[in-house]
């Protein structure tokens, strides 16, 4: 630590002495973090002047003499006509896309839309905006100073949401999955800067949002499998009719739900009345007479 200050101490001191200014206060600027306001920077000489506006700057940047590429240069700004350069649409673009916040929401919508095209085969539109979204995260991503640790995490929540879906564990993946993409927001850009980090505000309501929707799933998933099946031999059971023949253990006929079938009963069950399927194999049922 010792020989880097001595290194930056003596450089920053060759560069104010080539420039004319104030090289002891330069040391101590390295030395003891010294620091000046505008006006007392301007009275030790540790900057040329100090200048309110654009217009008070031309006029006294006017006249001074600047070494250029090694040799003298006279400033020529009196007069001199003033062109703002704006960014353009693209500019402007990559600049809004390289905000963490933005590059942390589209890496979110990236990964749901390519966990929905998973989740169903040829829905095509997930797939393709979640591919953009992440693209564009991607490249956000690699202007930032990212920790690929927050992004494994964030991966690694989704996953253990997904898992949710499809196994039942009582809540414990959800939970994993939580804490797991709670830690990877706050980790995902490794930088002290406070400008670059993620705000709280977009990190609460992205993790809540996430859990309620995988709740939700899990919720309506649940809610399927203890719904009672409509189709097939299943879907069958309990469904009411009436004999449309005589029905017993030899046989007889049904009608169940606007069809005919052949069906068989424990008793023998007169022609017209009520009966209700106790189960049914392929083409037959066996039925009861109905309460």
């Amino acid at each position: 630590m010792e020989k880097a200050t001595n290194d930056a101490a003596s450089y920053i001191k060759s560069l104010a002495k080539r420039r004319g200014r104030n090289e002891k206060w330069a040391e101590l600027a390295v030395r003891k973090s010294a620091s000046l306001s505008a006006e007392d920077a301007a009275e030790e000489n540790v900057v040329d002047f100090v200048a309110a506006d654009l217009g008070e700057l031309l006029a006294k940047s006017h006249g001074r003499k600047v070494k250029v590429g090694g040799r003298e240069v006279v400033v020529r700004t009196e007069g001199a006509r003033v062109e703002e350069a704006s960014p353009d649409f693209r500019q402007r673009f990559l600049a809004v896309l390289t905000d963490p916040n933005v590059a942390y929401i589209l890496l979110i919508l990236g990964f749901y839309g390519l966990l929905f095209e998973l989740s169903n085969p040829g829905s095509i539109l997930p797939g393709v905006a979640g591919g953009i979204c992440l693209l564009l995260a991607f490249y956000a991503l690699s202007t930032l100073p990212v920790n690929y640790a927050g992004v494994g995490l964030i991966v690694f929540a989704l996953i253990l949401f997904l898992a949710e879906i499809k196994i039942t564990s009582h809540g414990l993946l959800a939970i994993g999955g939580t804490i797991s993409m709670l830690l990877g927001s706050i980790l995902l850009i490794d930088t002290p800067a406070t400008y670059l980090k993620i705000s709280w505000t977009i990190i609460v309501p992205a993790v809540v949002t996430t859990v309620l929707f995988f709740l939700f799933a899990v919720g309506m998933g649940l809610r399927a499998q203890r719904r009672k099946p409509t189709t097939g031999d299943k879907g069958m059971a309990g469904e009411r009719g009436r004999a449309v023949t005589a029905v017993g253990p030899a046989g007889g006929q049904v009608f169940v739900r606007g069809e005919y079938w052949q069906a068989t009963a424990a008793e023998n069950i007169p022609a017209g009345a009520s009966v209700e399927v106790v189960r049914a194999d392929g083409l037959n049922v066996e039925v009861r007479r109905a309460a």
